[in-house]
């Protein structure tokens, strides 16, 4: 069966999320949302199923305090995965949700950082997540740092970086060196594409492996069961996400 761009940006998020207990997504990221319900759909008859906590909509959205409950939750220790994005990202790891320019007379600004930096710090596994893969969004130094990805000694932090996905490859955030890791490059994608649309050097093997695509099982399930579970809180993305939905 074809796959579309959506449908393997799930599958690969829905892999990284593997060996999870409880997955928060925030809003607007029905991407990650959508590989989380798969997850949840594909360990619901384990000993071990994922719980997932979405906020935005009433569907999937435990909290009835939104934000500040999340932050609780996280803080407590009781959220594993969560994801964030960034209008630029640096090579370690750090993201700029505040705009591009010199703070603070910035050419662009945008919504802002949030919790970013809180949940960055306090959650053990942070998917960064930007389908963008190009030198605007990837570059050398952020022009603001919303959320760091490495930390002084002596800060506390419990989490950090642990994945980056783009529409070309996925990358692991090696913390001890604070550095990424190409460990995959999607099958229309190569590793000299990749290089010329990063700001930053990264790690990489000699031959880099090709990213595992959906199967025909998975594609079934998405588009028979998990577009009509995300369409409760993004309806417009699961109309466009899952054309071929049967």
């Amino acid at each position: 069966m074809k796959y579309n761009q959506q449908e393997l940006l799930i599958s690969v998020i829905a892999d990284l999320l593997k060996g999870s207990q409880h997955v928060a997504v925030g809003m607007a990221s029905p991407i990650p949302g959508s590989a989380a319900l798969l997850v949840r759909e594909e360990t619901s008859r384990t000993d071990k199923p994922l719980r997932v906590s979405m906020i935005g909509g009433n569907a999937n959205n435990p909290f009835t305090d939104g934000g500040r409950e999340l932050f609780d939750c996280a803080g407590q220790g009781r959220i594993d995965t969560f994801f964030l994005g960034g209008v630029q990202i640096d090579g370690n790891a750090n993201i700029n949700l505040v705009g591009t320019g010199k703070y603070p007379n910035m050419v662009r600004r945008f919504a802002g950082s949030f919790g970013s930096t809180y949940m960055y710090l306090m959650v053990p596994r942070v998917i960064i997540f930007r389908p963008e893969h190009t030198k605007r969004v990837l570059v050398p130094k952020v022009d603001f740092i919303s959320a760091p990805g490495i930390s002084e000694n002596g800060v506390f932090r419990n989490g950090g970086p642990y994945a980056l996905v783009t529409q070309l490859c996925v990358m692991h955030f090696d913390r001890k060196r604070s550095r990424f890791r190409l460990t995959s490059v999607h099958p229309h994608s190569n590793i000299e594409e990749i290089k010329d649309n990063t700001g930053f050097k990264f790690d990489h093997p000699d031959l880099v492996p090709k990213t595992v695509v959906p199967n025909e099982g998975r594609l079934l399930l998405l588009r028979k069961t998990i577009s009509k579970e995300i369409a409760k809180t993004y309806p417009k993305f699961a109309k466009d996400a899952f054309k071929d939905a049967t």
